[in-house]
C-alpha cells in the first residue's frame, strides 16, 4: 500500500479551496490539495497546543523512538517520496536521495535531543536549590519552501517535535505533497500522537494567520528574504521569535593556484544544481586574472555539456524551473545583464520550463545577474586581481550565507574567509552543503543566524525556565 494515497492524504478538512498538484516538467496534474485558509490556521493551533501538553510530559525515550522510526521511514519508503520529489519539485533523482537522507538524519539528529542534558544547576545566595530546565515552547510554526521541500521542512519539524512541541506546517502549495504531507504520513505512521503535527498547504493569507496566532510562539521560516522581512516584522510586533533562513547571493573565490581541471565540476555543481534553485547557490564565481579567460571557457562547455530535461522520465543533469514565473525571472536577469554589456558565453535560452544552464562573463557592479539573487542556473563570472579585492568583492551587497574558496594552500583559503561575513565557509568545495549534524543560517539580508543543528536547535524550539526549591518557606521583613 502507497504511503501517500490523494484520496486519503488530507486528514483535516480544510477551507481555502482545491489546488491542483503540477508537475513542471509535464504541466501534468499528480493530484489536488486543499489548501487553508486563516481560520484553519487557528484550528490547527488549538489542536496543536491541546495535543502537545501531555507529548510534552511523555518520557524522552518515548519521544526519541518516534523520530527514530521516522527517519527509518524515509529509507523504506524512499522509492515512493523519491518519485514525489522528482515530479512535484523538479528534482533530479540524485538531489532526491540527498533529501531523503538529510530527512533521515535530521529525524535521528532529533531523537538525540530528547535526551540531552536539560538545564543547570546554579550558585545561589539564598539556601536553596537553584537551577535552569529547557522547556517546550508549547506549538512551532513552520513555513517552508518549494526548494528543497523535504529537507527545510523536516529540519524544524523533527527537532520541534523531539523537544516536546506540537508544530503547524505551512508548506508551499507547489510542494505540498513532499514538503507536507508526505512528513504527516510518515510520523503517523513512526507512532506519534494524533494532534501533534498539522499540514496546511496556503498561501500568504495562511502564512500571516500562523504568525499572528497567539498559540503559536516561535516562528520558523525558510524562505526570500523579501518575505522573511515581513515575517520578521510581523513577529516583532506580536512579540514572537521568529527564526529566518532567507536568500543568499554567495560567492566562490578561485585563488590564483586552482587547479582548473578540479575546479570547474565543483563551479558548475554549486551554480547549477537543482537548477540553481537553492539559497546556498554559487551566484557569483570570483576568479583570478591568471584564470578568468579560461575558467569562463572551461566553464562554459561544462554548462553546454549537460543535459536538461524531464528528470522522471530521463537521465539529465537539470530538470524544470519550478513555474513559470520563476523562469520569467531568470530570462529577465540574463536579458537584463546582456542589455547592461555583459557576455553570454553560454546558455540563456529555455525551452517551457527547460531553462539552459548559463554562464556570463564580463560582470560588474552593475549587472543584475551578478548583483541579485538569480534563483536559477545561472553562473556569473568576475575577474580580480589581487586578495584584498576579492575579500572586498565577495564582502559586497547586502547577503552573508554561505562562501567558498578553491586554493591549493588551505591556510591562506581560511585566512581569506576570516575577512569575508558570512554564515558558512568551505576552503576548496562550493557553497552549496548542508548536513544535519552542522548549524546553518545566514546572516546579514541571508537571515538571523545560524538555527539548526545540536545547540542552534535547542536555542530555537525551547524556552529556558529559572526554578528554585526550598526546604522550608522563606521569610521575609514584612
Amino acid at each position: 500500500m502507497p504511503l501517500l494515497d490523494p484520496k486519503t492524504w488530507q486528514s483535516r478538512t480544510l477551507s481555502g479551496g482545491e489546488y491542483a498538484v503540477t508537475e513542471p516538467a509535464t504541466g501534468e496534474s499528480l493530484g489536488a490539495v486543499t489548501l487553508a485558509a486563516a481560520e484553519d490556521v487557528a484550528t490547527a493551533a488549538r489542536d496543536a497546543r491541546a495535543a502537545q501538553a501531555e507529548w510534552a510530559r511523555a518520557p524522552h525515550f518515548v519521544r526519541a523512538a518516534v523520530l527514530r522510526k521516522a527517519g527509518d521511514l524515509f529509507a523504506t519508503h524512499a522509492d515512493e517520496l523519491r518519485d514525489w520529489i522528482v515530479r512535484e519539485s523538479g528534482s533530479i533523482p540524485g538531489k532526491a536521495d540527498f533529501e531523503l537522507h538529510v530527512a533521515a538524519q535530521e529525524c535521528y539528529e532529533a531523537a538525540a535531543l530528547a535526551s540531552r542534558p536539560a538545564g543547570q544547576v546554579l550558585p545561589s545566595e539564598a539556601p536553596r536549590l537553584s537551577y535552569t530546565r529547557r522547556v517546550p515552547v508549547g506549538v512551532v510554526g513552520v513555513i517552508a519552501p518549494f526548494n528543497a521541500p523535504l529537507i527545510l521542512s523536516i529540519r524544524s519539524v523533527a527537532p520541534a517535535l523531539a523537544l516536546g512541541n506540537g508544530v503547524v506546517l505551512k508548506p508551499d502549495p507547489r510542494t505540498a505533497v513532499c514538503g507536507g504531507l508526505a512528513l504527516a504520513a510518515v510520523f503517523a505512521e513512526a507512532g506519534l500522537p494524533e494532534g501533534l503535527l498539522h499540514i496546511l498547504p496556503g498561501g500568504p493569507e495562511a502564512g500571516q494567520a500562523l504568525v499572528a496566532d497567539p498559540l503559536v510562539p516561535v516562528i520558523s521560516f525558510t524562505g526570500s528574504t523579501a518575505a522573511g522581512r515581513a515575517v520578521g516584522e510581523a513577529a516583532g510586533r506580536h512579540l514572537k521569535r521568529a527564526h529566518l533562513e532567507l536568500g543568499g547571493n554567495s560567492a566562490l573565490i578561485v585563488l590564483e593556484d586552482a587547479d582548473l581541471d578540479a575546479v570547474i565540476s565543483t563551479a558548475a555543481w554549486g551554480s547549477f544544481f537543482h537548477q540553481g534553485q537553492i539559497c546556498m547557490t554559487t551566484g557569483r564565481h570570483l576568479v583570478h586574472a591568471s584564470l578568468y579567460e579560461e575558467y569562463v571557457e572551461r566553464l562554459a562547455a561544462k554548462a553546454d555539456s549537460l543535459a536538461v530535461g524531464d528528470p522522471y522520465r530521463e537521465q539529465v543533469h537539470l530538470g524544470p524551473i519550478i513555474d513559470s514565473a520563476q523562469l520569467t525571472k531568470i530570462q529577465g536577469l540574463v536579458e537584463s545583464s546582456t542589455a547592461h554589456g555583459a557576455k553570454l558565453a553560454a546558455g540563456g535560452t529555455h525551452e517551457k520550463l527547460f531553462y539552459r544552464p548559463t554562464v556570463i562573463a564580463g560582470v560588474d557592479d552593475t549587472t543584475p545577474a551578478y548583483t541579485e539573487e538569480v534563483f536559477g542556473p545561472v553562473a556569473p563570472v568576475r575577474s580580480f586581481s589581487a586578495l584584498d579585492e576579492a575579500a572586498a568583492l565577495a564582502a559586497a551587497g547586502p547577503y552573508g550565507l554561505s562562501l567558498g574558496i578553491v586554493t591549493r594552500d588551505t591556510a591562506r583559503g581560511l585566512d581569506l574567509a576570516e575577512r569575508i561575513p558570512t554564515g558558512i565557509a568551505h576552503i576548496n568545495d562550493q557553497t552549496v552543503n548542508d548536513e544535519a549534524v552542522a548549524p546553518f543560517g545566514g546572516i546579514a539580508s541571508s537571515g538571523t543566524g545560524a538555527r539548526f543543528g545540536g545547540e542552534a536547535n535547542l536555542e530555537a524550539f525551547t524556552d529556558v525556565r529559572w526554578t528554585t526549591v526550598r526546604g522550608d518557606v522563606a521569610a521575609y521583613p514584612f
